[in-house]
């Protein structure tokens, strides 16, 4: 046995360091047999690929390996939620475990950091709000600046991601003043990239990985060369993440900004240089043109968009909006491009030039290889286009970009595919020759939980089906006491059914019903674990999309899981149909090929939310009888956890009963 895989099954044997040093260690096979592939992956300079499931614990297995290995590391999340915990507990347990004199650090984007100069000019007053809650914020945030060392927003639990005062307080590419501004040394990002540069091992998300590639803005570039060993956890939202940040994007919002910072600093800097008033309503009025041409849309969502007009919208004056706005932006643009007075003029000038460019792009019809679409709104207008997926991306540009590259990637996630070669992760990540290994997952699905589809049952999608799930989510739910997670596939169900269990259990029940939307989605978690304790009220949390992973409620706070059907993608999602096509255009079947893959893989990990220790006990419910009737039921039911079936009602029932009891309810 090589070096690092001796090293590494000595630090997982059962009198071994983690043993000796961790006090909720506990020897698991699945684990071990992790690790020393990611030993072996890094040893040979391998691409491996590792689906994990629940319970294996696959970040041990991989940072084990990674930080004895000697080299540098670089590690990718999926979110900034769990690049913190990964920074703040699992690396400095195991770096003082494995006694390694290690320098640790965190990088984001920089969204997720204070910016002292926009600071400055809202306390200014040059950027400053009129909301009286804004301005309370503001004054947390200022008050906090003073004392931070990192100036990362996420010190601040107080301020939701989506406050308003985010934006005011953070820069971007576009706002950024660059070496001009008089808090250069000082900035937090650039202090966040110089500790990262300095690191032995490095935590980014995968946002990060992809953001502004082509312009090498993030740091990442410069972080991919040094690196010996990359890791990429949670790596099933990687080609989605890819897609969003390799295309292009053009928002309403990214136009009135660069507008009104026109306005501002032309009027400071070049005043009587141009009429920049008019400029700027002019290009004012071509964005709430194109707003009004989008709202013929015959519904909200998103609009395929292939040709030079989005489908379903009336193509004169489509074209005729898009004319407008470009005529208007490169009025405004000739006049800064005379009239350049200063540095923040200049780089105005390079940020209206590249929203120009986009425009132009978006104005003929989308590459073949691309899907591009049009989300139209009351408020905003979005225009995207992306490539189908990320598997030249990832090779040419990262993995394979040319000169010093990192010799080992680990790509690893609890759900990655559900045939031998991991084929829904690897195939549109283009890894088809990467060794693969599944590690199953060490609970007893068996005793611990128990799986009910009820029948009969309501069409999934007709008009009865929610208030039947509803129905069923009342009575089970009252029986336990509330301890109950109710997952859709679309916001109207969610909407549906919690206006139902709202009407259905009243003001003075004993169960709350929280929906998603209602708080944080974090504050939501947080309420949920503390229902039923300690003369807390039970609760019912009825949630979508964001819900159906990266939720973690071990313990019995947790105990009913409902899915209203199961998750096949939208048929007439503009990505969905361009995936499609192309899958048909190559003679393979996109139902097979495709929407049933991304079903599998997200009732998977949906379903994976219910057990998540070796104590935990529950049902899941999942109220769509095509599980049973259609064929292609029993793939979607081999993508589940091994769960002993409960064929009837009486058996439910029996089930609730026995949890209720403290019983696992197994024969």
């Amino acid at each position: 046995m090589d070096s690092l895989m001796a090293a590494v099954d000595a630090a997982f044997a059962p009198e071994g360091l983690l043993s000796r040093t961790q006090a909720q260690f506990r020897p698991r096979e699945g684990q071990t047999r992790m690790a020393l592939a990611v030993a072996c992956a890094i040893e040979q300079g391998q691409t491996l690929v590792v689906q994990a499931g629940t319970g294996v614990g696959k970040t041990y297995a991989y940072l084990v390996p990674a930080l004895l290995s000697g080299q540098r590391i670089l590690v990718s999340t999926a979110t900034r939620a769990l690049q913190d915990q990964l920074f703040a507990r699992d690396l400095p347990r195991l770096v003082s475990a494995l006694g390694l004199p290690l320098r640790m650090a965190r990088l984001k984007g920089r969204s997720a950091y204070l910016c002292l100069e926009r600071l400055e000019r809202v306390l200014q007053g040059r950027a400053g709000p009129q909301d009286p809650q804004v301005l309370r914020s503001v004054a947390v945030v200022q008050r906090w600046a003073q004392a931070t060392r990192t100036g990362d927003l996420g010190e601040l639990p107080q301020l939701d991601e989506r406050s308003p005062v985010v934006p005011l307080v953070t820069s971007t590419r576009d706002n950024c003043l660059g070496s001009e501004c008089a808090h250069w040394k000082s900035c937090h990002v650039n202090t966040a990239r110089a500790q990262a540069l300095e690191a032995d091992i490095v935590v980014i998300n995968h946002h990060l990985m992809f953001a502004d590639l082509e312009l090498r803005e993030s740091g990442v570039d410069q972080l991919l060369p040094g690196a010996g060993v990359v890791v990429v956890d949670e790596a099933h939202q990687l080609n989605d993440t890819g897609v969003q940040f390799a295309g292009q994007t053009l928002t309403a919002h990214q136009l009135t900004g660069f507008v009104r910072d026109l306005l501002r600093t032309a009027q400071a800097d070049a005043r009587g240089l141009a009429d920049w008033l008019v400029l700027c309503a002019q290009v004012e009025q071509g964005v709430r043109d194109l707003r009004l041409a989008a709202g013929q849309a015959p519904a909200a969502g998103r609009l395929p968009w292939q040709g030079v007009t989005p489908q379903g919208l009336q193509p004169a004056p489509w074209r005729q909006a898009m004319l407008g706005l470009g005529q208007s932006l490169r009025a405004a643009l000739t006049a800064l491009a005379q009239a350049q007075t200063s540095a923040e003029l200049a780089r105005l000038y390079e940020r209206g030039a590249g929203l120009y460019e986009r425009l132009a792009t978006f104005a003929r019809p989308a590459a073949e290889d691309s899907v591009r679409w049009l989300e139209p709104g009351a408020q905003q207008l979005r225009m995207l286009e992306s490539p189908l997926t990320i598997g030249r991306i990832l090779r040419d540009r990262l993995m394979e970009g040319g000169g010093q590259q990192p010799r080992a990637w680990i790509f690893t996630s609890a759900t990655l595919g559900d045939d031998e070669r991991l084929s829904w992760f690897t195939e549109p990540c283009g890894l088809g020759d990467a060794r693969v290994l599944s590690v199953e997952s060490p609970f007893d699905y068996a005793q611990q939980a128990g799986l009910y589809v009820p029948q009969p049952f309501a069409a999934a999608g007709s008009a009865e089906h929610s208030l039947q799930v509803a129905r069923l989510v009342e009575q089970a739910a009252g029986r336990l006491g509330g301890r109950t997670l109710v997952l859709t596939t679309t916001l109207r169900a969610m909407h549906a059914i919690t206006r139902e269990l709202r009407q259905a259990l009243g003001l003075f029940a004993e169960i709350d019903v929280l929906e998603q939307g209602d708080a944080p989605k974090l504050a939501l978690i947080e309420r949920f674990e503390q229902a039923g304790r300690a003369g807390q009220r039970g609760c019912i949390l009825v949630a979508s999309a964001s819900f159906w992973e990266g939720v973690d409620l071990p313990g019995d706070s947790l105990q009913l899981l409902v899915l209203d059907k199961l998750p096949f993608p939208p048929p007439d999602d503009p990505l969905v149909e361009a995936r499609s096509r192309q899958l048909e255009g190559l003679g393979r079947q996109a139902f097979a090929d495709y929407l049933l893959p991304e079903a599998a893989m997200a009732l998977r990990q949906g379903a994976g939310r219910l057990i998540r220790s070796e104590t935990d006990q529950g049902l899941l419910v999942i109220c769509d009888a095509r599980l049973q009737a259609k064929a292609y039921g029993r793939r979607l039911r081999q993508a589940l956890p091994p769960m002993r079936e409960l064929a009837t009602r009486e058996a439910f029932d029996e089930a609730l009963e026995a949890l209720k009891n403290g019983c696992c309810g197994a024969d």
